[in-house]
């Protein structure tokens, strides 16, 4: 996919999604009352005030701490000089106690910009394959992907919350001389369908700005492609290993997005590489490559964060 298609994908996307919000919300609104103007206007600020503070409630969660340049000078020289030729300001460097091999950006305008690498990621890649994948989150911090991401998860959120609240008001609320119950219920039907309808385009809006991450780091990092294809298959490839401690660690999928890879769907990703055995980096990454798309994966990867592995190193493979 070049670059100007991918772009042209991400707008279209973001546009199809707030023109299905507008279109749902002035049917709502054709029905309802400002009511409904209060309950849209405390979801932002609550999603907001998250977003502000959220940081440091991963940090707390996943005991994540900063990492000093004495500490591991090679790691903070790696992100000092990838951001700047990413021509950003560099991030915090941060390290997660979690055994699950992954990274991921975050931030807040108060927090400021991080970079955290797990310490499964750290055990389980060589330095330059940590490189590429450091390299990927820096391409999310450039592109703004964590306000992107929350702007157009504020969306479907809106609808969920509003669904609900529709549902509940006409089991418990006063039923008027419109026939409320019955009025709210259809409108608690429709906010559901149109948070379902928001979160694939949600989910594909993630996908494709997996792809656009994957495509920074081939370009700042010397043999980017090669480097992140091997970082990428080893994550999927050890994560599918680690099925006791996965599921010991699924309050990870709430942030899923946030990951380079998607844990919940590791196992999924790699039910077609799971009989590879691979003598070498080179190989596994060639072996998956091989492997043919099945209808299941492709419906799979419809409802992931993430794009479906094998297309993920094709993409790669064709900025080789």
């Amino acid at each position: 996919m070049s670059i100007l298609k991918l772009q042209i994908s991400i707008i279209g996307t973001i546009a199809t999604i707030i023109a299905v919000t507008t279109l749902f919300l002035t049917v709502i609104l054709s029905w309802l009352g400002v009511n409904i103007l209060f309950i849209a206007v405390f979801i932002v600020l609550f999603n907001v005030g998250q977003w502000l503070i959220a940081p440091y409630i991963l940090d707390a969660i996943y005991h994540i701490r900063a990492v000093s340049k004495s500490e591991n000078p090679k790691l903070h020289g790696i992100v000092e000089r990838l951001s700047r030729k990413s021509n950003i300001k560099t991030p915090k460097l941060m390290l997660a106690q979690i055994p699950i091999p992954n990274a991921f950006a975050y931030g807040s305008p108060i927090a400021g910009n991080r970079v955290a690498v797990t310490t499964g990621l750290l055990k389980s890649l060589e330095t330059e394959e940590v490189e590429a994948v450091i390299g990927h989150e820096l391409g999310h911090l450039k592109h703004k992907d964590v306000q992107v991401m929350l702007f157009v998860s504020l969306l479907p959120a809106l609808f969920y919350y509003i669904g609900y609240t529709m549902l509940w008001s006409s089991m418990w609320g006063r039923r008027d001389e419109r026939g409320g119950g019955a009025t709210a219920a259809l409108i608690g039907i429709i906010c559901i369908a149109a948070f379902w309808v928001l979160q694939l385009f949600t989910w594909q809006l993630s996908r494709l700005r997996e792809y656009y991450a994957d495509r920074h780091s081939a370009s700042i990092v010397e043999d980017g492609p090669r480097k992140l294809s091997e970082g990428l298959a080893k994550i999927v490839h050890t994560t599918r290993k680690m099925g006791k401690i996965r599921k010991q660690t699924q309050h990870l999928n709430a942030f899923k997005a946030l990951f380079i890879a998607d844990p919940d769907h590791a196992a999924t990703d790699s039910i077609a590489i799971s009989r590879i055995t691979a003598s070498s980096d080179y190989k596994l990454v060639q072996e998956i490559l091989s492997q043919k798309l099945t209808t299941i994966d492709r419906i799979m990867e419809i409802f992931s964060t993430h794009p479906n592995i094998v297309k993920r190193l094709k993409a790669l493979q064709e900025l080789s």
